[in-house]
């Protein structure tokens, strides 16, 4: 049985299901929103988990629980100084009472809340929606900064550590032997020239000067979901990835994502800047809510962070290219060294850019 609607029909829900159709456009879960004929919970999102991403779904799913269960009840404490829509998509269960459902083919669903009158966007519109893509981090950080980090599994053992990346990257690399062509020659010569620097914050954790928290782990701005009517930020969708980490990790892949006008999917990569403009909307409204954890020391590898975690996906999109697409889905055979080449284009335009970052981190700090 692996027929949505059938799917859908297992989870406790209001009213019957009258459509299931294909939904967004991630790189990892197939997603699809099934629409109800009642008053209430109109739509629902249904989802079958990545198992080959997600080892172990059901750790997934318990992170998914406990951090709404907190943000729930932060919100309803925090009521009264919060003065705007905010949301949690919320887990459903099934008939049996679990927070998935495996088809006879074995595969994992689970069914989440939609959230209702709100939207996303691939690239940032205007600073106001930089401002409320940072906003919206901020705040997410701020809900959970009071989860005690081991109450939380590690869904993904490795997960944004550069070095354990580069690890993989060199096995890859010396097993199979790289395609010949200026794109992979450029790729190759980039992650030479910066291997030693990658354990940046992997080495300020070792050290004290960075600690874990609960992460999002995923706060690209296509997870950022925008009210329709006032564009304001109500929610960070996505929590497959929510698990201890540093939020520097978080920062850096928001900047990332916010701050390439031209998006990650662009063919144009030679034309990539990051772009400082946002970036300084970004983080001002990150740090309107953000400033009430951040120790000094967390202001100080926000540059890092930001370099970090650009290299980062670039080193695990060129990975993938070598060893022949196994992570992320890809259209044609060279789509992940395509996107290789946005990151480290990227992380050449934010190394060009230093000081002016570090500036605009400074005069906020």
């Amino acid at each position: 049985m692996n027929n949505p609607t059938e799917i859908a029909n297992q989870f406790k829900h209001q009213g019957k299901v009258i459509d299931v159709r294909e939904f967004g456009h991630g790189n990892i879960n197939g997603t699809y929103l099934v629409t109800l004929d009642s008053l209430e919970d109109k739509h629902l999102i249904l989802q079958r988990v990545n198992t080959n991403v997600f080892r172990q779904p059901q750790l997934v799913m318990q992170n998914m629980s406990i951090f709404s269960n907190h943000v729930r009840q932060r919100l309803q404490s925090d009521s009264k100084n919060l003065n705007r829509r905010w949301e949690v998509p919320q887990v459903f269960l099934t008939k049996d009472n679990r927070d998935y459902f495996i088809d006879t083919d074995g595969s994992f669903w689970r069914a989440i809340s939609f959230i209702e009158a709100g939207t996303t966007f691939d690239i940032i519109k205007d600073d106001q929606h930089a401002y409320e893509v940072g906003y919206a981090l901020g705040m997410f950080h701020n809900l959970i900064n009071d989860l005690p980090t081991e109450k939380l599994a590690d869904t993904l053992p490795g997960f944004h550590v550069t070095p354990s990346y580069l690890q993989q990257y060199h096995l890859v690399v010396n097993q199979n032997p790289a395609p010949k062509s200026p794109e992979v020659e450029y790729c190759l010569e980039f992650v030479r020239d910066r291997q030693s620097w990658a354990h940046v914050l992997e080495n300020a954790l070792e050290q004290g000067h960075l600690f874990l928290r609960p992460i999002h782990g995923d706060p690209k701005v296509n997870n950022v979901m925008i009210d329709t009517t006032t564009g304001q930020a109500i929610s960070v969708i996505d929590l497959d990835t929510v698990k201890p980490g540093l939020v520097h990790y978080d920062i850096g892949d928001c900047l990332r994502s916010g701050c390439n006008p031209l998006g990650e999917e662009t063919t144009e990569w030679q034309s990539v800047v990051f772009d400082t403009v946002i970036c300084k909307s970004i983080l001002q409204g990150y740090l309107s809510v953000a400033k009430v954890f951040l120790t000094k020391k967390d202001y100080e590898y926000i540059y890092d962070g930001i370099r970090l975690i650009a290299f980062e996906l670039g080193l695990r999109f060129f990975t993938d290219y070598l060893v022949g697409n196994v992570y992320f889905k890809v259209k044609y055979p060279e789509h992940n060294l395509a996107r290789a080449l946005v990151q480290f284009k990227l992380t050449e335009s934010i190394e060009s850019q230093e000081a002016d970052i570090r500036a605009i981190i400074g005069e906020m700090g």
